[in-house]
Protein backbone atom coordinates (compact mmCIF):
# COMPACT_ATOMS: atom_id res chain seq x y z
CA UNK A 1 0.00 0.00 0.00
CA UNK A 2 2.96 2.37 0.74
CA UNK A 3 3.82 2.59 -3.33
CA UNK A 4 -0.03 3.31 -4.01
CA UNK A 5 -1.00 7.30 -4.54
CA UNK A 6 -4.02 6.42 -3.03
CA UNK A 7 -2.52 5.92 0.68
CA UNK A 8 -2.44 10.14 0.15
CA UNK A 9 -5.38 12.28 -0.09
CA UNK A 10 -5.47 13.57 -3.04
CA UNK A 11 -4.91 17.02 -2.20
CA UNK A 12 -1.29 15.94 -0.83
CA UNK A 13 -1.01 14.10 -4.21
CA UNK A 14 -1.11 17.11 -5.76
CA UNK A 15 0.77 19.33 -3.28
CA UNK A 16 3.84 17.35 -3.62
CA UNK A 17 3.04 17.08 -7.47
CA UNK A 18 3.30 20.52 -7.42
CA UNK A 19 6.72 21.04 -4.99
CA UNK A 20 8.81 18.25 -7.01
CA UNK A 21 7.97 19.85 -10.05
CA UNK A 22 8.69 23.86 -9.49
CA UNK A 23 11.85 22.04 -7.24
CA UNK A 24 12.82 20.55 -11.20
CA UNK A 25 11.90 23.77 -13.42
CA UNK A 26 14.39 25.18 -10.68
CA UNK A 27 16.69 22.96 -10.85
CA UNK A 28 17.26 23.05 -14.67
CA UNK A 29 17.01 26.84 -14.86
CA UNK A 30 19.83 27.01 -11.65
CA UNK A 31 21.78 24.22 -13.75
CA UNK A 32 21.47 26.59 -17.48
CA UNK A 33 22.66 29.86 -14.83
CA UNK A 34 25.65 28.18 -13.90
CA UNK A 35 26.42 27.11 -16.61
CA UNK A 36 28.26 30.58 -17.49
CA UNK A 37 30.34 30.23 -14.83
CA UNK A 38 34.20 29.19 -15.07
CA UNK A 39 34.08 25.22 -14.56
CA UNK A 40 30.23 25.39 -14.50
CA UNK A 41 29.49 22.62 -17.23
CA UNK A 42 29.42 20.39 -14.02
CA UNK A 43 26.77 21.65 -12.24
CA UNK A 44 25.36 22.50 -15.38
CA UNK A 45 24.87 19.15 -16.38
CA UNK A 46 24.08 17.36 -12.69
CA UNK A 47 21.35 20.57 -12.18
CA UNK A 48 19.73 19.63 -15.37
CA UNK A 49 19.63 16.29 -15.21
CA UNK A 50 17.91 16.60 -11.25
CA UNK A 51 15.65 18.69 -12.68
CA UNK A 52 14.42 16.71 -15.21
CA UNK A 53 14.70 13.49 -12.84
CA UNK A 54 12.60 15.71 -10.05
CA UNK A 55 10.19 16.54 -12.94
CA UNK A 56 9.56 13.03 -13.97
CA UNK A 57 9.25 12.16 -10.47
CA UNK A 58 6.67 14.09 -9.94
CA UNK A 59 3.83 12.13 -11.74
CA UNK A 60 4.64 9.81 -9.04
CA UNK A 61 2.72 11.51 -6.44
CA UNK A 62 -0.19 11.54 -8.69
CA UNK A 63 -0.31 8.42 -10.12
CA UNK A 64 1.95 6.15 -7.50
CA UNK A 65 5.49 4.94 -8.37
CA UNK A 66 4.55 1.20 -9.46
CA UNK A 67 1.78 2.74 -11.94
CA UNK A 68 3.97 5.47 -13.15
CA UNK A 69 6.34 2.52 -13.88
CA UNK A 70 4.11 0.42 -15.53
CA UNK A 71 2.73 3.43 -17.74
CA UNK A 72 6.65 4.61 -18.66
CA UNK A 73 7.32 0.94 -20.39
CA UNK A 74 4.02 0.37 -21.95
CA UNK A 75 5.13 -0.59 -25.78
CA UNK A 76 3.80 2.72 -27.27
CA UNK A 77 6.14 5.08 -24.92
CA UNK A 78 8.45 2.27 -24.02
CA UNK A 79 11.16 3.79 -27.08
CA UNK A 80 10.66 7.41 -25.79
CA UNK A 81 11.10 6.12 -21.96
CA UNK A 82 14.24 4.25 -22.98
CA UNK A 83 16.03 7.27 -25.14
CA UNK A 84 14.67 9.68 -21.71
CA UNK A 85 16.79 7.75 -19.47
CA UNK A 86 19.55 7.48 -22.16
CA UNK A 87 20.27 10.81 -22.07
CA UNK A 88 20.13 11.19 -18.94
CA UNK A 89 22.80 9.26 -18.28
CA UNK A 90 24.52 10.01 -21.08
CA UNK A 91 24.65 13.55 -19.71
CA UNK A 92 26.54 12.85 -16.90
CA UNK A 93 28.46 10.14 -18.68
CA UNK A 94 30.13 13.35 -20.67
CA UNK A 95 30.74 15.08 -18.31
CA UNK A 96 32.32 13.31 -15.27
CA UNK A 97 33.78 10.16 -16.82
CA UNK A 98 34.26 11.27 -20.74
CA UNK A 99 34.91 15.31 -19.77
CA UNK A 100 33.38 16.25 -23.01
CA UNK A 101 31.23 19.62 -22.82
CA UNK A 102 30.27 20.02 -26.06
CA UNK A 103 28.51 16.31 -25.69
CA UNK A 104 27.69 17.25 -22.41
CA UNK A 105 25.51 20.42 -23.50
CA UNK A 106 24.14 18.09 -26.61
CA UNK A 107 23.16 16.00 -24.43
CA UNK A 108 21.42 17.74 -22.45
CA UNK A 109 19.39 19.32 -25.39
CA UNK A 110 18.95 15.82 -26.61
CA UNK A 111 17.54 15.04 -23.07
CA UNK A 112 15.09 18.17 -23.52
CA UNK A 113 13.68 16.86 -26.77
CA UNK A 114 13.46 13.31 -24.95
CA UNK A 115 11.43 14.56 -22.09
CA UNK A 116 9.18 16.16 -24.51
CA UNK A 117 8.31 13.34 -26.65
CA UNK A 118 7.94 11.43 -23.66
CA UNK A 119 5.84 13.97 -22.31
CA UNK A 120 3.47 13.86 -25.21
CA UNK A 121 3.06 10.10 -25.55
CA UNK A 122 0.32 10.71 -22.35
CA UNK A 123 -1.53 12.80 -24.70
CA UNK A 124 -3.77 10.88 -27.09
CA UNK A 125 -2.51 11.70 -30.69
CA UNK A 126 0.10 13.80 -29.73
CA UNK A 127 2.54 11.57 -30.74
Amino acid sequence: KVLDASTLSFGTRVRWFAICFVAGVVCSILGTALLWLPKGIKLFAVFYTLGNIAALASTCFLMGPLKQLKAMFEPKRLVATVVMLLFLVLTLCAVFWWNKKGLAVLFCILQSLAMTWYSLSYIPFAR
